[in-house]
């Protein structure tokens, strides 16, 4: 089975090519240009180098949050395109998700992925890999660090790109329960967004048109609008 997958939820746009569970092409991309001037030249390049169609490829996978509400949006609507322009099923795995299988199978431990989602909190979800079998310990939510830190009680590997900001808070709060991923494995990566795809059940693809995104919190144009309407219906009359 030929997998083509995309991660573009943070600041990595990243583009990988699974044949039959081998990951035969990969590129990740982290510089000062938009997705959407990277995603689909990426993609074109990953089809040429491993001499294969749109059509030659049997699965779109992408991660689909959460993360940043445009990097999200442009990776989901693009593989979803691409998916139905070639009549094919799409595949959308938890960005937190495919975050952990960075490590799958060579982590002992329990695995919280974290990501920043800014004004003072982590999009996190706590994860174990045991007897081939994929276990949520904590489902995908976002909260402040703290909070997070109050629930980890053994050890715990930390990995995504909210390690950096908040490295010194979880290694004061968890002590040595707290273990951190190295800087090559704590970004997103489309080859694991693949792996993912690679291990799910079929029953687990979908067509494009039934692929969404996911977000854990509001946008912040969003908040900005209800905080208007909120202002606005308790003003004074005439005021």
């Amino acid at each position: 089975m030929n997998i083509l997958a995309v991660d573009s939820a943070a600041l990595t746009a990243s583009v990988a090519v699974m044949k039959d569970g081998v990951s035969i092409y990969e590129n990740n991309v982290t510089v000062a240009l938009t997705h959407s001037e990277t995603l689909m030249p990426m993609i074109d390049e990953a089809l040429k180098s491993t001499n294969l169609t749109p059509s030659g490829i049997d699965v779109y996978a992408v991660s689909q949050g959460p993360g940043s509400f445009t990097g999200v949006r442009m990776g989901v609507s693009t593989i979803k395109a691409l998916a139905y322009a070639a009549d094919k099923k799409t595949f959308g795995v938890n960005t937190l998700l495919a975050l952990a299988y960075n490590v799958y199978s060579v982590c002992p431990y329990n695995i919280a992925p974290i990501m920043d989602a800014r004004r003072g909190e982590v999009y996190n979800a706590i994860y174990s890999f045991k007897n081939g079998e994929t276990q949520e310990l904590a489902a995908p939510r976002a909260l402040p660090v703290e909070n997070l830190c109050e629930e980890i009680n053994e050890k715990t590997l930390f990995i995504g790109d909210g390690v950096a900001p908040y490295k010194e808070k979880i290694a004061s709060l968890c002590g040595e329960n707290a273990i951190f991923a190295p800087p090559a494995l704590q970004l997103e990566k489309a080859s694991s967004v693949a792996l993912a795809a690679h291990l799910a059940n079929e029953t687990q693809f979908v067509t494009p048109q039934a692929l969404e995104v996911i977000y854990l919190r509001k946008s912040q144009a969003e908040r900005e609008r209800e905080n208007a309407l909120a202002k606005a219906s308790s003003a004074p009359a005439g005021a």
